[in-house]
């Protein structure tokens, strides 16, 4: 499949070096800094007005940003699995989905729209990714534990079983979650805690 890539930054080398090896044909980078030079390789193509209504990997790593670009852009959402990560039978990818190399996803798990499974990371059974959230490299998500809409889980955070992550909340890197965050919220540290 023929796609675009917006975004032209380091995830969108990443989201780039993961299509080419998933088979994707990369035609080259919108970005809203062009012009720029050439990318892996790959020419930047210019501004989101020069999307030509084809499939479109959005690689633009701010969870928001993600989601409202794809809102105006109306493109077709290709899901990208690098052909390194372990998908359990029944797990399920919507569209948008990006899961990079070597990540795991357990029976059951479900990756929302737009939402980013990074490096290394895990989905344990039952986890459910909503819409435009981001699991960072190496974080684990336990059993039945669930991340909200556009919520960020940071590098090597570990999330109990049954942890719920409210919507737009961020987890610091190398936290360890015990307890349900809400909404918006920040939390850091061993065990994890607000932060203020």
């Amino acid at each position: 499949m023929r796609v675009l890539i917006l975004g032209a930054g380091g995830h969108g080398m990443a989201v780039c070096e993961a299509a080419r090896d998933a088979g994707f044909a990369v035609a080259g980078f919108l970005d809203a800094r062009a012009p720029l030079p050439d990318v892996l390789g790959l020419p930047v193509l210019g501004t989101e007005a020069a999307h030509d209504g084809g499939p479109l990997l959005i690689a633009i790593g701010a969870n928001a940003a993600r989601l409202a670009a794809a809102e105006r852009l109306g493109a077709p959402l290709p899901v990208l699995r690098h052909p390194s990560a372990v998908l359990a039978r029944s797990a399920r990818l919507a569209e948008g989905a990006v899961v990079m190399p070597r990540a795991v996803l357990g029976a059951a798990a479900e990756v929302g729209r737009l939402a980013l499974v990074n490096t290394g990371a895990i989905l344990e059974h039952e986890v459910v990714l909503e819409e435009g959230a981001h699991v960072a490299p190496g974080a684990v998500v336990c059993g039945a534990a669930r991340v909200g809409r556009a919520a960020v889980i940071g590098a090597a955070a570990v999330l109990a079983p049954g942890v719920r992550v409210g919507a737009g909340a961020v987890v610091g890197a190398g936290a360890a979650v015990l307890a349900d965050v809400p909404p918006g919220g920040r939390v850091g540290g061993v065990p994890a805690r607000p932060l203020g």
